[in-house]
């Protein structure tokens, strides 16, 4: 029988998308389900769309892998791994709330997000290893891209547990807050990135994707140069240099 149950919710407010894991009762699992309405939200996410907020209902953001599908055959054992990738793939800054612990392959969500901010009740486990499986889906270089290669063999190898303030510490998170004042800091952060111009935006973060595969700062300089150039003939350019010379004109 086919599962009709809604696992992702969708909300756009003011060229904002709130993708919401709604799976409360599996705990946010990566469960079938879960992962495909994830990677369709992401997919499904208009032009209009300047950044993506991505939160979580229930008392832990994610539990990681699905206790159903763990151990069990799998036709493609990548297509777990589908939301995280459709979140990294989004062309718009994706920003991480997280208000309760991320678990196992649930830190994956943290990692699949450009920036991220927590609750200070806020936990991250990535436990692998404690059922002697091999992390999968990029956890491995997505996380020392984040915290370094001690840092990961903390987390994974050794099995260190990282509080927000913690986290915070390493660079795995942006910044550690208040729980009352999460969802708020989620909704400033979010409403400065859709206040801007959405095509430099875009460009900006095509162009630090680009980066990361670049050895050379010549070449980066390079990269970063033609973005830029090509910014400065866009009217958004032109109009906020107009601005800017306005308000230094009525000081």
């Amino acid at each position: 029988m086919a599962d009709d149950r809604t696992a992702v919710l969708v909300e756009v407010e003011d060229h904002v998308a709130w993708i919401t894991l709604d799976d409360v009762r599996r705990r946010n699992s990566l469960n079938p389900v879960l992962v495909g309405q994830l990677a369709e939200a992401c997919a499904g996410l208009g032009r209009d769309v300047r950044a993506v907020v991505l939160r979580a209902n229930g008392p832990v953001f994610s539990s990681g892998g699905d206790m159903d599908a763990l151990g069990a055959p799998a036709d493609d054992p990548t297509a777990v791994y589908q939301g995280f990738d459709a979140l990294a793939a989004l062309p718009v800054p994706v920003l991480a709330a997280v208000h309760a612990p991320m678990i196992g392959a649930g830190v994956s969500f943290a990692l699949a997000c450009d920036v991220v901010v927590a609750a200070r009740s806020a936990t991250f486990d990535p436990r692998f290893l404690d059922l002697a499986i091999h992390p999968g889906g990029g956890h491995l270089w997505r996380m020392e891209q984040r915290v370094g290669r001690q840092g990961t063999a903390a987390m994974v190898l050794f099995g260190d547990r990282l509080t927000a303030e913690e986290a915070e510490r390493r660079g795995l998170i942006w910044r550690c807050v208040e729980d009352g004042e999460l969802m708020d800091t989620a909704r400033r952060m979010a409403a400065r990135v859709a206040g801007r111009s959405p095509d430099a935006v875009r460009r900006a973060k095509a162009t630090m994707r680009l980066s990361r595969s670049l050895t050379d700062p010549r070449m980066a300089a390079g990269v970063e140069q033609i973005a830029q150039d090509w910014s400065m003939r866009q009217p958004a350019f032109t109009d906020a240099v107009a601005a800017l010379r306005e308000r230094v004109r009525r000081r």
